[in-house]
């Protein structure tokens, strides 16, 4: 089979590669890859900068937003041949820590997770892979176009899990959202917030391209004028801060409605610093009794919620999401970023 290597901490690395087709272990499904998706991660590999090959090796198969076809699936697995699957990204440490003893492995608290394509394990980048039953999600058979961005959708739904926990600690009934940032997290994000009957708004710096209308097909209203400007006018209840830029960052931490909650999806690069008024920041905060919380990752449970929302969501809409197939033999070019991508994907 042909997979999708990298070498972790080596810039240009990146190269397609022939391998032994796998053998599935005792009770592991055996899927044929349809599909992988290139997301920020997935570059930061590419170039060096993130990621752990396996043990005993320099590189590994990347990829980690995955669709496939069930080939084979051992009995009593609540799989069958022919199934659209999609595989969990991370797994739990081997301690484990509380949280990963409950399966809430997203939320790890020592750090010794392991995660497919990105730490340590072979990602979903290739023709052929194997993962364990419980660590698989099934699609719906119509989503097999689209299901690649289960993935994304599913840290999506994390997020919006902690929102609403977080929002519930009293009464909440929220009203209106905005999300920054309109790459795929954030359309992702609005399209969950208008599944849920929210008034959406969303705020990007781009003008032209696929993203306004992607984002006025979910009935929601688009915006690109100053960060601390949008959120003033539309005060929201939540917001969703899907860029990890600065300037929308801290216009967001203070720019909700009271009671507010304000999810931080997007990681921001280091070293880049910036004034804070941090006395108001504290007092409108603890004022208004706003909450803030970061939020990366999911687990089985947000997986089956991403699944869940992708089956309502308009299939036409999902399409118009994925703005570039690259086939495998041409990999290299999913990484250079063009200026109408969305979501760009590999075809296995």
């Amino acid at each position: 089979m042909r997979a999708l290597t990298v070498r972790p901490g080596q810039k240009n690395s990146l190269e397609e590669r022939q391998l032994a087709d796998p053998s599935p272990a005792d009770g592991e499904l055996l899927v044929r890859g349809l599909t992988v998706g290139v997301c920020g991660t997935d570059r930061e590999i590419a170039g060096g900068e993130y990621g752990w090959a396996p043990p005993g090796r320099d590189w590994i198969v990347l990829g980690h937003e995955s669709l496939g076809r069930v080939e084979q699936a051992p009995p009593g697995s609540r799989f069958s041949a022919g199934d659209l699957v999609a595989g969990v990204v991370r797994r739990p440490d081997p301690v484990p820590c509380g949280a990963c003893a409950q399966g809430e492995f997203d939320m790890c608290r020592n750090g010794r997770y392991t995660e497919r394509g990105i730490k340590e394990i072979d990602g979903y980048g290739a023709q052929m892979w194997c993962v364990e039953p419980d660590y698989a999600v099934k699609l719906q058979p119509h989503l097999e176009h689209v299901g690649v961005l289960m993935e994304p959708t599913s840290v999506v739904a994390k997020a919006w899990e902690q929102v609403e926990r977080i929002g519930g600690r009293s009464w909440f009934e929220p009203r209106r959202v905005l999300v920054t940032g309109a790459g795929p997290i954030g359309l992702l994000a609005a399209l969950l917030g208008a599944q849920r009957g929210l008034e959406v708004h969303v705020l990007d710096r781009v003008t032209e391209g696929p993203k306004p209308a992607l984002v006025r097909d979910l009935d929601a209203e688009y915006h690109t004028d100053d960060a601390a400007q949008v959120i003033g006018d539309v005060c929201p209840d939540i917001i969703i801060e899907a860029t990890g830029a600065a300037g929308p960052v801290f216009a967001a931490l203070t720019g909700t409605a009271s009671y507010g909650v304000v999810c931080l999806t997007g990681v921001s690069p280091a070293g880049r610093r910036v004034t804070v008024d941090a006395g108001t920041l504290n007092r409108d905060i603890v004022l208004e009794n706003d909450a803030v919380v970061g939020s990366v990752n999911a687990n089985l449970r947000h997986y089956r919620q991403a699944a869940d929302a992708l089956a309502k969501a308009d299939l036409t809409w999902l399409e118009r999401l994925i703005t570039r197939r690259v086939p495998l033999e041409r990999a290299t070019e999913a990484f250079e970023q063009q200026p109408d991508d969305v979501k760009v994907v590999i075809d296995l």
